[in-house]
């Protein structure tokens, strides 16, 4: 009798969760659907309003132009901070050297120095570089982060060396080795790095407000951002833009979702 209440108590528990979990989800397609008073009313069935809110969203915001910045801005950050973070990650583990630990450990403490510390200096060197308003400028502080590092650093200790050693007796150069070999077999970490990266990238808003200041040049975080700045807020429409700008991430991340887990605890596969 105890195990099956036990039992009982524990799948309402789970039930529980996952209501909490999905509910915003859920709240946020139900307000893009109605009027802004009904929001505030707080009402919680689908409304008729989706269309209206659609069309006055794109009337006043560069909604598509926004979203494909956020797409190529995000999409560009992951491929770069992937090879880059991914060959430092392995060259610490693999290659031997005196000052690899001390160097390892610096990159390590970076990670204390918060990035709202750093953002005054590297947007006075940017401006002077001629970075501002441009992909490369959104790209540069986030192309090899340390925890990229770390987590391909994880990845490539379950890495056999033995397969290292036999692909250099077979004549491989080491350049060949990492990319034949060394990626194939460590896909599940590039997943999880992969998720991680995009993820930031794609909700950037701080960086992206600092470095890009048109409307050419602006993302989806920062339409957001406007779309409150105002004296009156439409919520429906604001719920609506939520919406579409949550959907890359979530279709990013349950694409991955498989390779997640192992990618972060350094699995091989």
């Amino acid at each position: 009798m105890s195990r099956k209440l036990g039992t009982v108590v524990k799948y309402a528990f789970l039930v529980f969760a996952s209501i909490l979990s999905v509910f915003p989800l859920v709240w946020m397609i139900i307000a893009a659907t109605n009027k802004s008073v009904d929001v505030i009313a707080g009402k919680l069935t689908l409304g008729v309003n989706l269309v209206e809110n659609y069309k006055n969203l794109v009337s006043l915001q560069p909604v598509w132009s926004s979203f494909g910045n956020s797409c190529k801005y995000s999409l560009l950050v992951t491929v770069v901070a992937l090879v880059i973070s991914s060959m430092a990650g392995y060259a610490f583990e693999v290659y031997q050297s005196k000052w690899k630990e001390l160097i390892y450990t610096i990159v390590l403490m970076t990670m204390m120095v918060p990035f709202v510390a750093l953002m005054i200096p590297l947007f006075q060197m940017y401006s002077s570089a001629g970075l501002l308003n441009k992909a490369v400028g959104f790209m540069l502080p986030s192309i090899a982060t340390p925890l990229l590092i770390m987590m391909f650093r994880t990845g490539a200790k379950s890495f056999p060396r033995e397969i290292i050693e036999a692909a250099r007796i077979d004549g491989l150069g080491e350049i060949r080795i990492f990319f034949q070999m060394f990626m194939p077999v460590t896909k599940s970490t590039y997943a999880a790095a992969a998720v991680v990266t995009f993820m930031n990238a794609w909700n950037n808003y701080l960086w992206a407000k600092v470095i890009m200041s048109t409307d050419q040049t602006q993302t989806m975080p920062m339409l957001i951002s406007n779309l409150i700045s105002g004296y009156v807020t439409d919520y429906g429409m604001l719920m609506l833009a939520v919406l579409i700008t949550t959907i890359p991430t979530a279709v990013v991340f349950f694409a991955l979702q498989k390779n997640f887990v192992e990618g972060i605890t350094g699995a091989v596969k």
